[in-house]
């Protein structure tokens, strides 16, 4: 007997249990994202009017992802409901081309996994989110193909137009610090940034035409001291000639000294930048020739990432959530997940811990406009537990909407599996999920079996393993359309011994 016969006998178009993982998962991104939440899903999602920091620790297949989605597509919903205030949402979620940069940075034994995230810092996280959000905003401003995938936003021309001189000033330093695109050149890019924002530079000149505008003249009078030709008779000529010729080096390098400078200043700056933006992609050459392109008084006392400090970076955070209210953006939603997925992690509890503790602090957790949304591994909550006071005391987990243990209940996962059942009919009638078992099966007993398995992932993986068992078990000419306790039973068993194994770690799950 094929599976699709059993399906179509129940008037579904497709396997609701083929997919398990909610990336790909076009059952859930079609149909239940709309409409199947977990029972905590106000919590974490809060209000998007005030956006707000919460914290979620779940097992793997708990659904921490689907959350994600979940929480970005009613983003997109709100968004479009309420233009004028809308969310800028940054997927947190891939962290292989930071860490990569960051591991670049060292040498020898310190590229050990352990020794490398030892020394990574809250900055370094924050400087990681600030180039996901001004990579994802310049490729909109600019209409980029291909667009940053981590940052879902639109930009109305008019408010682009909209920015004042120092909005564009600092939008233009962020893309000096911060731009990671790869499409096109960085200084090509940051060009056409600025042409876009209509940002004028001529003033920035001053120093290099002064320059040129001495030195030319004073070189065409080098040349007619040098080879004039002095009377032999007169008794100071040569000296003379010495003397106007130091005095005319002397003008041309004081004419040169305020564009020399700058250019140390900005060089210096640069390799400061470089330095400690650590997860960048930057060269220091043509960072100095952008950062040459500002004048003297729009750099002082701006905040750069030059240092090894969070405070420059919440200023930049500032001006960065102040060029997006411009554009129509009143709050941040920052969505962290995949936090196990990290080559360099490659699943160790004890790597993660050292990348996500530098972010459990109450004063960026709580930055003004910015909602931080967790999702994290359950394996941290032992590290949590064996904290001490000083720990809870900067975190403060008791005010981030923390969700200890990402669970579910029998009755939502049985909720869940007949959603996903009604999302793959082809009619209204379709049936309910205790109708494709028979009396042996009760609904008690289907909730209890799901209470067990935990996970919708486990569950999805169960009912797959489930359908093929059944039909396995029946000829194609004779077909049986309710499974009967003889196949669940056993199929059953077998999956929670290797669920057990995959829980101690000794299977693929």
């Amino acid at each position: 007997m094929r599976i699709q016969q059993f399906l179509e006998h129940h008037h579904l178009v497709r396997n609701p249990f083929s997919e398990e993982d909610a990336q790909t998962d076009l059952v859930f991104k079609n149909h239940c994202i709309e409409s199947t939440f977990h029972p905590s899903w106000d919590k974490v999602y809060g209000d998007p009017t005030e956006p707000a920091t919460a914290v979620v620790f779940g097992e793997k297949g708990a659904g921490k992802t689907a959350m994600r989605l979940q929480i970005a597509r009613h983003l997109e919903q709100y968004n479009a409901q309420h233009p004028g205030k809308r969310v800028f949402v940054i997927h947190y979620d891939d962290f292989n081309p930071f860490l990569d940069r960051f591991q670049e940075r060292f040498s020898g034994r310190r590229r050990r996994p352990d020794k490398v995230l030892a020394q990574w810092k809250l900055w370094d996280h924050m400087d990681a989110i600030l180039s996901l959000g001004v990579t994802g905003m310049i490729d909109e401003i600019l209409d980029a193909n291909p667009r940053s995938p981590h940052v879902p936003c639109h930009f109305d021309a008019a408010q682009v137009d909209s920015l004042s001189r120092h909005q564009a000033r600092d939008l233009l330093l962020l893309a000096a610090c911060y731009d990671q695109s790869t499409a096109e050149t960085f200084g090509g890019r940051w060009h056409r940034l600025r042409k876009r924002l209509k940002f004028s530079i001529w003033k920035s000149y001053a120093s290099l035409a002064l320059g040129i505008a001495v030195s030319v003249p004073s070189i065409f009078m080098l040349f007619y001291i040098l080879f004039m030709q002095w009377d032999p008779e007169k008794r100071f000529g040569p000296t003379l000639q010495a003397f106007a010729f130091g005095g005319l080096m002397a003008v041309i390098v004081a004419a040169w000294l305020p564009w020399l400078w700058k250019f140390w200043n900005q060089f210096r700056t640069s390799r400061a930048i470089l330095r400690h933006v650590r997860v960048g992609n930057h060269e220091p050459g043509p960072l100095r020739r952008i950062l040459m392109r500002f004048r003297a008084s729009e750099l002082a006392g701006q905040p750069l990432p030059n240092k090894e400090s969070t405070d420059d970076r919440y200023e930049l955070m500032t001006k960065f959530q102040s060029v997006l209210k411009s554009l129509g953006y009143s709050g941040v939603v920052v969505l962290v997940d995949r936090l196990d997925e990290p080559h360099l992690i490659n699943g160790s509890a004890e790597l993660m811990k050292l990348l996500l503790w530098p972010m459990l602090d109450n004063k960026f957790l709580k930055h003004a406009d910015l909602g931080m949304k967790l999702m994290l591994p359950i394996e941290l909550t032992r590290f949590i537990d064996r904290e001490e006071k000083d720990f809870y005391e900067k975190a403060r987990l008791d005010k981030q909407n923390m969700i200890a243990s990402f669970q579910w209940t029998g009755e939502a996962l049985y909720d869940v599996t007949n959603a996903r059942i009604r999302a793959c009919a082809d009619t209204a009638d379709a049936a309910s999920l205790d109708q494709w078992f028979d009396g042996s099966v009760s609904e008690q007993r289907l909730r209890d079996a799901m209470r067990s398995l935990r996970t919708p992932r486990h569950l999805f993986k169960f009912m797959y393993r489930l359908l093929v068992a059944h039909c396995n078990a029946h000829l194609d000419h004779q077909p049986v359309w309710q499974i009967s306790s003889d196949v669940f039973e056993p199929t059953l068993a077998v999956y929670q011994r290797e669920q057990d194994a995959f829980d101690r770690g000794l299977g693929a799950g």
